[in-house]
C-alpha cells in the first residue's frame, strides 16, 4: 500500500482502538506502518479521537444556548456525568442537543441523558410546497431508477457541464461558488486519475439542512455524486461525513448498498470516510487533508483542489445540497433550475432555529426574506430582535432587515453573508453582548491554530468582549475593528476571515449595547 493511502487509514484505526487511549498510538503505528508521532499528531487533532472518554457532549451553540444548554451541561455534572461542551452538532432545530458516543441526541434533558438514542430528523418544509418547484423535494419517496443517471450519460459530459452552468447552481456550502466552473476546470486537467469528494462535515452552528438531505434523499445525493464523476471523468467518489452522523452515516451506506447490488452507476466507486470532529474540516483543503489522514489544516492556495486535491490530483468537492441538485438540473434541464429562484438561481435549503414556532429546514426559492422563511416555519416566538442569517460566520442582522432577500449578493450589500443558509432568530429577551459571545467562543474554539491572525485573533476578540462586558468603557473595544482587519486580509482560510463578523456586526446595529 502506497504511504499516502496508509495514513489515510489512520484516523479509523484510532477508532477502533477506542481513541488516544494509552498505548493506542504505538499499536496503531504498528498496524497501518506510519510513524507513532504521525498517529498521535492526528489523534491529538480531533476531539472525538482526543477525548474518548467523554460520556456525553453537550452542545454549546447559539440555538442551543437559546434552549438552556448551560443548564443542561450543569445539571449533567451535577449528575456526575462525565461531559463537556462541544461545537455545533447539526441538531439546532431539535435543541438542545447532545453527543453520545457517535450519536446526536435531540430534545435532550438531565433526565433523558441515559435513555437510548433512536433514530430521528427534523421538520422539514414548507407544507404544501409544490413537488415540480423543487429541486431536491425532502418529503419526497427516494428514486432508486437511475434516470438522472441514464439522462446524463446520453447527453454526454460536455452537454450535462453546460446544463449545470446554464442553471446557474452555486456552492450551497457558504461560499457560493459557480458550480459549473469547478466541473470545466477538473475535466481540463491534463491528469487523467480525478477524484470527486462529498463533504459533508456539516457544523457551522444554526446549520442542519445536510443531515436532513443524508436522511431523507440519499438517492439524489449518489446520483448526483455518480453524474459528477462520470462527467469530470473520475471513477472513485470519498464521501466524507462528519462523526457526529452516526444515523446519515447508516442512511448513506445502506443506499451505497443499494445502487451497487443494482449496477445503478457502473464505474463510480463510493468511498465512506468518517470524520472525527474538528469544523475546520468543512473547509475543502482541510477537508482533503484529513481524508489523506493528516491533522485537518487548511492549505494554501493556488494551487486550488481542481488541479491538486486529493493526494495530489484534479478532484471536485461539493457539499450534499450542491450536488442534490444536479440530478434535477440534468431531469429537468438548467433553465427550469435557473427560473425557481426569486433573487438567484434554484431553491435554497433554508434552516432555521431559535426563536420560531417550528424550527427546520425548509426548501424555498432562494431569496425569500426572513419574514416570508419564518411565517413558514409558524411565526416568532416573542418579537423578532436579531438573526443570524448564514450561520455563525454571517454576523448578526436587525429586525429593520427582515425583509431583505436572503441571497448571497444582497446580505453582502450589508456586510453579511447568506453563508450556509443557518438562520438563527433571537428574540427581544436576547442581550447581543451574550448572543456574539456564544458564536465567538466556536470560532475560538474551532480555530485550528496553524495561522496566526486567526490563532491569536479569536482569543482577543473573546477577551475584547469578555473586558466589556465587565466594564463598559469604549476602551475595551476600542482595537477590534484592527484586530479583524488583520484577521481578514492574513488568515489562511475563511474561519478566520469571518470569525469577527458576530462583533463587529453587532456593534454596527446595536451599537447601544456595546458603550458605542
Amino acid at each position: 500500500m502506497p504511504d499516502d493511502h496508509r495514513r489515510a487509514a489512520v484516523p479509523d484505526a484510532l477508532e477502533r482502538a477506542g481513541g488516544l487511549v494509552p498505548g493506542a498510538a504505538r499499536a496503531v503505528s504498528a498496524e497501518t506502518g506510519v510513524p507513532e508521532a504521525h498517529v498521535w499528531g492526528v489523534g491529538s487533532f480531533f476531539h472525538l479521537l482526543a477525548r474518548p472518554d467523554v460520556d456525553a457532549r453537550v452542545c454549546t451553540g447559539l440555538s442551543c444556548q437559546l434552549a438552556g444548554a448551560d443548564a443542561l451541561l450543569d445539571a449533567a455534572r451535577g449528575a456526575g456525568v462525565s461531559c463537556e461542551g462541544v461545537s455545533c452538532l447539526a441538531a439546532c432545530d431539535r435543541a438542545p442537543a447532545v453527543l453520545r458516543g457517535r450519536r446526536v441526541q435531540p430534545d435532550a434533558t438531565a433526565e433523558t441523558l441515559g435513555a437510548e438514542v433512536p433514530d430521528w430528523a427534523g421538520t422539514i418544509g414548507p407544507d404544501g410546497a409544490d413537488p415540480d418547484r423543487l429541486a431536491i423535494d425532502l418529503a419526497g419517496e427516494p428514486d432508486w431508477s437511475g434516470t438522472a443517471f441514464a439522462k446524463a450519460e446520453a447527453m454526454g459530459a460536455d452537454a450535462v457541464i453546460e446544463a449545470i452552468d446554464v442553471s446557474g447552481l452555486q456552492g450551497r456550502g457558504g461560499a457560493g461558488f459557480p458550480a459549473a466552473f469547478k466541473w470545466k476546470s477538473v475535466r481540463g486537467q491534463p491528469d487523467e486519475t480525478r477524484y470527486v469528494v462529498l463533504n459533508a462535515d456539516e457544523g457551522e452552528p444554526g446549520t442542519f439542512k445536510d443531515r436532513e438531505v443524508l436522511l431523507r434523499r440519499p438517492d439524489r445525493v449518489l446520483e448526483g455524486l455518480a453524474i459528477a464523476a462520470r462527467a469530470i471523468g473520475a471513477r472513485d467518489v470519498y464521501c466524507y461525513l462528519r462523526g457526529e452522523f452516526e444515523i446519515p452515516w447508516k442512511k448513506l451506506a445502506d443506499a451505497i448498498d443499494r445502487v451497487g447490488a443494482a449496477g445503478l452507476f457502473p464505474d463510480v466507486t463510493f468511498h465512506m470516510h468518517a470524520g472525527q470532529g474538528a469544523y475546520i474540516c468543512g473547509e475543502e483543503t482541510a477537508l482533503i487533508e484529513a481524508l489523506e489522514g493528516k491533522r485537518g489544516m487548511p492549505r494554501l492556495r493556488p494551487p486550488f483542489p481542481t488541479e491538486h486535491g486529493l493526494w495530489g490530483k484534479p478532484t471536485l468537492v461539493h457539499n450534499v445540497e450542491t450536488i442534490a441538485c444536479v440530478p434535477a438540473v440534468v431531469t429537468r434541464g438548467g433553465p427550469w433550475f435557473k427560473d425557481l429562484g426569486v433573487t438567484g438561481p434554484g431553491t435554497k435549503l433554508y434552516c432555521v432555529s431559535g426563536h420560531v414556532a417550528r424550527p427546520g429546514t425548509y426548501e424555498m426559492p432562494l431569496g425569500v426574506s426572513l419574514e416570508e422563511l419564518v411565517t413558514a416555519a409558524g411565526g416568532y416566538v416573542g418579537m423578532l430582535k436579531a438573526f443570524s442569517p448564514g450561520g455563525a460566520s454571517s454576523g448578526f442582522l436587525p429586525a429593520s432587515e427582515k425583509h431583505r432577500p436572503l441571497d448571497f449578493k444582497s446580505l453582502a450589500d450589508v456586510g453579511s453573508m447568506l453563508g450556509s443558509a443557518g438562520v438563527v432568530v433571537c428574540n427581544d429577551t436576547v442581550a447581543m453582548p451574550w448572543a456574539v459571545k456564544q458564536q465567538l467562543q466556536f470560532f475560538e474554539v474551532e480555530s485550528c491554530g496553524q495561522c496566526a491572525p486567526c490563532r491569536i485573533g479569536t482569543r482577543f476578540l473573546r477577551e475584547a468582549l469578555d473586558r466589556h462586558v465587565a466594564d463598559p468603557r469604549p476602551a475595551a473595544l476600542a482595537q477590534v475593528a484592527d484586530v479583524s482587519w488583520e484577521m481578514n486580509e492574513g488568515s489562511i482560510c475563511g474561519l478566520g476571515q469571518a470569525a469577527c463578523l458576530p462583533l463587529t456586526t453587532a456593534m454596527k446595529w446595536f451599537p447601544e449595547e456595546f458603550g458605542q
